[in-house]
């Protein structure tokens, strides 16, 4: 691929920073995504650029065809993309076409001819409720230092007992915290409230009270030996040593207790509405796929229990 400083002229680098401001102020994307995006868009011009052996204009854009984009998605293909990647790529392209589109600045149909990548159906992994809670309660068991023991605890927590994200847990502060409720900063920025069961609320109050450092009303709670910020990946190595000491499946991580949050809920006959709610999902249909998870759960059980299973 040529190099991604030479891969478009001024003009369409102007249009790809104008985009990319409009995803993160207008849209408010997650920056996780906004980099993918950006990413997948600057590897498509180093490609352009390759392809049609140039720096990529408002021209060569005008020129593109179908065959252009299935020459590129074929290229990633077979880097080993798989395809919900390939997916989010062409998600990505078609974003910056639309933005092109709705400025006036060129419409084409290249895009509408190419066919989203199939995508394996996969279901969410839940624990079972007392895999869930060992995996929480070990933690103590498994660090020497109380305060290090108290914020891990108070982590999954907030992950199993509030169904966060591991995200959005470390994202708390303590002006989030309320007596009963906590204030959850989602994707996109999207605020919501989700209730505080006292186990949860305790498991943080220990924390707060251990915690060897000053912490502020603005600043995130969950801090590093060092005081910096938590890493998220601290919490997944810390699940991944609970996982070998508990003998818990490969899908046992902070996010499968997210996804246990609300299997549970729904398998003690919680309404789906709700649930949707408390996991800060812009769709139903997201929430729904717990339902299926939660009849193969049921299945499952016949099977091992009926006579004739």
């Amino acid at each position: 691929m040529v190099d991604s400083a030479f891969a478009t002229d001024e003009f369409i680098r102007a249009q790809i920073t104008a985009w990319q401001r409009e995803l993160g102020s207008v849209r408010r994307l997650a920056d996780n995504t906004l980099e993918a995006y950006s990413r997948d868009v600057d590897q498509f011009f180093q490609f352009l650029a390759g392809h049609t052996g140039g720096p990529v204009s408002l021209a060569t854009l005008r020129d593109l065809r179908g065959g252009d984009i299935r020459a590129f998605m074929a290229r990633r293909r077979n880097e080993t993309l798989g395809s919900r990647s390939l997916a989010r790529v062409l998600s990505a392209l078609k974003s910056f076409f639309r933005f092109l589109e709705r400025e006036g600045v060129l419409a084409s149909e290249a895009l509408n001819v190419i066919r989203t990548p199939k995508l394996p159906k996969s279901l969410p992994k839940a624990l079972t409720v007392i895999e869930a809670r060992n995996t929480i309660s070990t933690t103590e068991e498994m660090e020497d230092c109380p305060w290090v023991a108290a914020r891990d605890m108070a982590v999954l927590s907030l992950c199993y007992g509030a169904g966060l994200r591991i995200s959005e847990a470390l994202a708390v502060t303590r002006a989030d915290l309320e007596s009963a409720v906590i204030r959850v900063t989602g994707k996109g920025g999207k605020i919501r409230m989700v209730p505080l069961i006292a186990a949860v609320r305790k498991s943080i109050d220990l924390y707060l009270e251990l915690c060897p450092f000053g912490l502020t009303s603005d600043e995130p709670l969950f801090r590093g030996v060092k005081g910096g910020v938590l890493s998220p990946r601290l919490i997944q190595k810390r699940v991944e040593n609970l996982r070998s000491a508990l003998g818990l499946p490969p899908s046992a991580t902070p996010h499968a207790l997210r996804h246990s949050f609300a299997t549970h809920l729904l398998g003690a006959g919680g309404d789906l509405r709700v649930i949707q709610e408390l996991l800060g999902h812009a769709s139903l249909s997201t929430t729904q796929i717990y339902t299926a998870v939660d009849t193969g759960r049921l299945l499952d059980s016949y099977r091992k229990a009926h006579p004739r299973g």
